[in-house]
């Protein structure tokens, strides 16, 4: 016995009726158009469940501990990955969630690891009696609310990376932890945004159940829009790395301009090192040593040398 998450019967004008049944089979009753049963993939008694009640492969496909985004036609329906970005509380939206479906004739079954804020929204409006008519349709509202959410996110992303360029161009110092946090999140979506984009293109070229010609339109466009949020989401990975070189230029030239310094200096100093080191041995027959000002004339002398240094230096452009 497993109890879902959300079980709902729908009737084909639209208006669903919570499912009570404390272990509710995946078919739906007289006078409905299908049921959603949508579990918690950690729920006590699913695996018993599903390999009961689903075909062999879909309840593999339910139950599967890391997935990717996918669809293939299994057991008589189709099986659906796909993935979401992270809006729980205290998480990374870009540490994406998944949410597992197998949809046959009449019937929806859903699984998930961590909350599915796709998922939530689609209850809220099954309960206020607005409910996809039949089970494509389900599957495209699932695909639509996954894509709103990324684009958000993605849409984000791309707001931080101008302003970081902003900033860039205008001279400010841009730290490099936080274009390394960007491009880790952009990486992160990334990984999932090509696959799902496949994933939801194959699904609008079914048409087998339970597809319908309605539902592949709806999912046509769901699709399009995924394939554009991938798209910005490589344009903005080469964004950041563009950015990244331009702060490691920045550095690099910032670097190499002190170590210019530093050896003008030092070719400076070096032949005033070389007298400060003759003079100080400790040997007879130094001169200078019985004159009183000795030290000012060979003061005198570095200082000028010094300065002649400098001058040369000047007149060569070497700073």
């Amino acid at each position: 016995m497993v109890k879902p998450v959300v079980a709902f019967d729908i009737r084909p004008d639209g208006r669903a009726v919570a499912v009570a049944e404390a272990d509710p089979a995946p078919s739906a009753g007289d006078g409905f158009a299908y049921r959603w049963l949508h579990f918690d993939v950690a729920a006590p008694g699913l695996r018993e469940w599903a390999e009961a009640r689903l075909p062999a492969l879909a309840a593999a496909t339910l139950l599967q501990a890391e997935t990717r985004p996918r669809c293939d036609e299994i057991g008589g329906g189709v099986a659906l990955n796909l993935r979401g970005v992270n809006l729980n509380p205290e998480a990374r939206s870009e540490d994406m969630v998944s949410l597992r479906i197998w949809a046959g004739e009449g019937v929806v079954v859903s699984a998930r690891i961590r909350r599915v804020m796709t998922v939530d929204a689609l209850r809220q409006r099954f309960e206020a009696g607005e409910a996809p008519p039949d089970p494509a349709r389900l599957l495209a509202a699932i695909a639509e609310g996954l894509t709103d959410r990324m684009e958000a996110v993605s849409l984000e992303l791309e707001e931080r990376t101008d302003a970081l360029e902003e900033a860039e161009i205008g001279g400010e110092v841009v730290a490099p932890d936080e274009v390394a946090a960007l491009r880790r999140a952009v990486a992160m979506l990334r990984r999932f945004a090509s696959p799902q984009r496949e994933a939801l293109a194959r699904l609008t070229d079914l048409e087998t159940a339970p597809m319908t010609p309605e539902a592949r339109l709806l999912t046509r466009e769901v699709a399009n829009r995924a394939a554009r949020n991938a798209e910005a989401l490589e344009a903005l990975r080469e964004r950041l790395a563009v950015l990244q070189d331009h702060i490691d230029a920045r550095a690099a030239q910032a670097m190499g301009r002190n170590s210019y310094v530093l050896g003008v200096a030092a070719a400076v100093f070096l032949p005033l090192g070389f007298l400060t080191g003759l003079f100080g041995v400790n040997v007879g027959g130094m001169p200078g040593v019985e004159d009183p000002s000795a030290f000012w004339w060979l003061a005198g002398a570095m200082a000028a040398i010094g300065l002649g240094l400098t001058a040369v230096f000047r007149w060569m452009r070497w700073f």
